[in-house]
């Protein structure tokens, strides 16, 4: 793949790699026990301007492409799937709507600490009754009082608000305004009124936290107005199509980690008198496991691309995650497999790189509606 890249792009790449395999991938195992992030390390990817992804160098930030920031989420997600989601959550969903429609103030009220390392940002869209239907199912309601918005509602699955110093909120601004009736506003984790509930059980990614929100007449300064009201909504959908490259790029990063284990236990593990990767059959696996995972990749450095050139980037970045999450999928069973019995077991990695990936048909859109925004885009074509 390193002929798509620069030479740039490949030191960027070599540099990330390093730092992951040498932090995250030796506590990977117990950050999913504990269920507790590595905020250490967290704190030490500052100065690398891994939590500045999006962040241009006039506001503080790497300056980095898209590819370049789809890079370091591939390799977060090889090293520690729970780590990657949270830090790609916090770039993504929260640095990256502040940088796209943040005012120059807003910018450098909050930047500088999201950067730091001190916190990570969240995003809150899902309600309990509201997943892929946002339009008709977002039941949070932000009221105008003058002086201030008055925040009621709540919120399910959020990932990071336990340690954000910042949660951008979707929420229904206009009952009667349809797709213009919603607005993003900026949502200080002090504000009296917001509870953070406790963080849910999961079945994999357990370090990276998930809670339920409420907000019970939380007030916040009508600047934290994110954008123009209204257009929450359209913000929304423009940080979810963005949002998708790095979750692919996530997943293609747990289908390496997955083909890495298993192509170590392939050349280790011996039976018949030699080792199990001179058997036909594990040889076919692997073959279709490098091979998707290739095709993967090129999907999301295609729709990584396309963002950085300005054209439309949507149905390119849906069909990358669409391919990606399901390709990690059928990469780690077959590396569960590949290793037999031990596979099923804690003590090896891909038991728990299986149920990390497991979420990523679901998060940023389900694989159910990614192929409806395709198909519908490849019709309207």
């Amino acid at each position: 793949m390193d002929f798509l890249l620069n030479p740039e792009q490949r030191m960027w790449q070599e540099a990330v790699r390093d730092f992951c395999q040498a932090e995250l991938k030796p506590r990977a195992a117990q950050t999913d026990a504990e269920g507790k992030l590595p905020l250490d390390i967290v704190k030490k990817m500052a100065p690398l301007g891994l939590l500045a992804l999006p962040v241009a160098e006039a506001d503080g930030g790497p300056g980095l492409d898209t590819v370049s920031a789809a890079i370091a989420i591939e390799e977060l997600g090889r090293a520690c799937g729970s780590t990657a989601l949270s830090v790609t959550a916090h770039n993504g969903l929260c640095v990256g709507p502040l940088v796209a429609f943040g005012t120059a103030e807003q910018k450098v009220r909050y930047l500088p600490a999201l950067m730091s390392g001190e916190g990570l940002g969240a995003l809150a869209l899902t309600e309990p009754g509201a997943g892929s239907d946002l339009a008709g199912g977002v039941q949070t309601t932000a009221v105008d009082e003058g002086d201030a918005w008055t925040i009621n509602g709540s919120k399910a699955w959020i990932t990071n608000p336990s340690l954000a110093p910042l949660i951008v909120t979707l929420c229904r601004t206009d009952r009667q305004a349809g797709t213009r009736g919603f607005s993003m506003l900026l949502v200080e984790t002090g504000r009296p009124g917001l509870t953070i509930h406790p963080p849910e059980k999961k079945m994999g990614l357990r370090g990276s936290p998930a809670h339920m929100l409420t907000f019970d007449g939380v007030r916040v300064p009508k600047e934290n107005l994110l954008g123009e009201a209204g257009r929450g909504l359209q913000q929304t959908l423009i940080t979810l199509d963005g949002g998708r490259i790095g979750i692919g790029a996530m997943a293609v990063g747990l289908a390496q980690a997955a083909l890495d284990e298993a192509v170590r236990y392939a050349r280790d593990r011996q039976t018949f008198g030699q080792p199990i990767g001179q058997h036909q059959a594990i040889q076919h696996m692997i073959a279709d496991m490098s091979t998707e995972i290739e095709a993967a990749r090129l999907l999301v450095y295609r729709a990584a691309w396309l963002k950085d050139q300005g054209q439309a980037f949507a149905k390119e970045a849906a069909m990358a995650k669409l391919f990606a999450s399901e390709t990690a999928e059928r990469v780690a069973y077959k590396a569960i497999q590949i290793h037999g019995g031990y596979g099923y077991s804690a003590e090896f990695p891909v038991e728990r790189i299986y149920r990390d990936q497991r979420l990523l048909t679901i998060g940023e859109g389900t694989s159910e509606i990614l192929r409806m925004v395709i198909a519908r885009r490849v019709l309207g074509e």
